[in-house]
């Protein structure tokens, strides 16, 4: 039996799967000044150094279910059947490795211990994530889905902390709902399932082990350089002040990371279904696009972030969090690098089947992170784990251009960047400039500035006739102006 599974366009799907992704950060950056006013710098820095250690244990039993789940479920998009018998085995295969992960993480940590308290609550977490079935909508392309049920979901959270998280010592409040918002928005996801999917007769679960163990590799590599930074500011410096710092500039970061990833979730589904036709021209068409779009997006974002950090921090977060705005300057330098690594590690090598290839590249990070994280944190503290991690990630994408050098020349990639260093190096004098003003308040003139500064990054591109945008205003216009 086949449930058809109408393809939605890519542009669609970016666009949904951007609304979730940007859910997901924009919720918290909602509540991020409110909470960094409530908790303190030290609070922040207890939350995201405890929420980093369970990290792990949920990595360890989610395997690398994710990333699997959603190509494989891509494969066979028109055939319930085969996607009923996938998606259950997965599951199932999930709620064992999870289970022992929680087990191990009572142990070690929950039992006893400062901050055991907290370990206590984050284990719902871990139930949460059992629920997690993201990857089954994203691999037949319903992204509208998750997209909405999660935005209900994340907009409660939101409520729930303005009105419960009230004193400095609220910390257990705010990791109770952090937890059920993700139990609610992984459950709501379970609401019509068998809509899209068969039973299956009988499962074998475990054949999926060691191809999810083969892709379980790069997602602890990628762990390494995204959560153990926090973890390791935490251990070496035993101070929760600027673990605080560096768990606020990252959410700014990841912010403007978001928009320009989302491309990558939503690509990866349907360049699979194209390797899997043998479409290979079309692969390096789609493939080609999503560069242009990542530098499009990527350098106006990096540049912006480093003209007005100075004043959007201490505005932003308060006072107290004024020391981390060096952090935001460096780590805004990422947007650019990780949008890179994202088209050919997310987009290309993990849906064409050159796992190998991706696995290698972020060991070659995470080592990189690792080794430079224990010298320049114990030297520069939290700013010396931003600059780690733009230097590891600097690594990783190279080490994927080297891979794709006879599909991807790096430099036909550099060859579609220039018009958007020019816009954005007008745009960074003009809003470096503006950001300086004392004509209005903080708050305004870091919301005219950031305005000004996109109207002007658009400007210089069209006087330029960039192709992209302009091809890009041509297919929006066409979407909305259709009959």
């Amino acid at each position: 039996m086949k449930k058809k599974v109408h393809k939605k366009s890519v542009k669609i799907n970016y666009f949904y799967n951007m609304i979730y992704q940007v859910l997901l950060l924009v919720m918290p950056l909602i509540t991020a000044p409110y909470v960094a006013r409530v908790l303190g710098a030290e609070g922040v820095g207890i939350t995201g150094y405890t929420i980093s250690i369970v990290s792990y244990f949920i990595l360890f039993g989610s395997l690398g279910i994710s990333v699997y789940g959603q190509r494989e479920i891509a494969f066979y998009q028109d055939d319930a059947k085969e996607k009923g018998k996938i998606f259950f085995e997965l599951v199932a295969l999930k709620i064992i490795a999870m289970t022992i992960a929680m087990v191990l993480f009572w142990l070690l940590f929950a039992r006893t211990g400062d901050y055991a308290m907290y370990y206590k609550i984050l284990i719902i977490e871990m139930v949460a994530n059992v629920f997690d079935i993201t990857w089954f909508y994203q691999g037949i392309e319903r992204f509208k889905k998750t997209a909405l049920r999660n935005g209900i979901v994340k907009i409660l959270s939101v409520i729930a902390i303005f009105v419960f998280v009230k004193h400095s010592s609220d910390i257990n409040k705010f990791l109770y709902i952090h937890c059920f918002n993700a139990l609610l928005s992984n459950l709501s996801l379970w609401i019509n399932i068998k809509k899209y999917l068969d039973f299956p007769d009988k499962l074998n679960i475990f054949r999926h082990f060691k191809k999810t163990i083969f892709l379980f590799i790069p997602q602890i590599a990628i762990q390494v350089y995204t959560v153990l930074d926090k973890t390791m500011i935490g251990a070496i410096l035993h101070n929760m002040t600027q673990v605080g710092y560096y768990e606020e500039t990252q959410k700014i970061v990841k912010f403007s990371l978001i928009i320009v990833t989302s491309m990558g979730t939503a690509m990866l589904p349907r360049i699979a279904n194209c390797f899997a036709t043998n479409d290979h021209e079309r692969i390096k068409e789609y493939i080609y696009k999503a560069f242009n779009f990542a530098l499009l997006m990527s350098i106006p974002m990096t540049l912006g972030m480093i003209a007005i950090a100075s004043k959007f921090v201490p505005s932003f977060f308060g006072e107290e969090f004024a020391p981390a705005a060096p952090l935001m300057s460096i780590m805004s330098v990422i947007t650019i690098i990780i949008s890179l690594n994202n088209v050919l590690g997310i987009q290309y090598l993990l849906p064409t089947r050159k796992e190998k290839y991706f696995t290698i590249a972020v060991i070659c990070g995470a080592v990189t992170n690792f080794v430079l994280n224990y010298f320049l944190i114990q030297k520069f503290q939290a700013v010396g784990a931003a600059i780690a991690t733009v230097i590891a990630e600097t690594v990783v994408t190279a080490v994927e251009f080297y891979f794709v050098r006879k599909e991807f020349k790096f430099r036909e990639v550099l060859k579609l960047s220039p018009k958007y260093f020019i816009a954005g190096t007008v745009m960074f004098i003009i809003v470096s400039l503006l950001i300086n003003t004392t004509i209005f308040s903080r708050s305004i003139t870091i919301v005219l500035s950031s305005g000004i500064g996109a109207l002007v990054y658009g400007g210089m591109l069209l006087l330029l006739k960039d192709e992209f945008l302009l091809n890009t205003i041509k297919s929006v216009k066409k979407m909305v102006f259709k009959k």
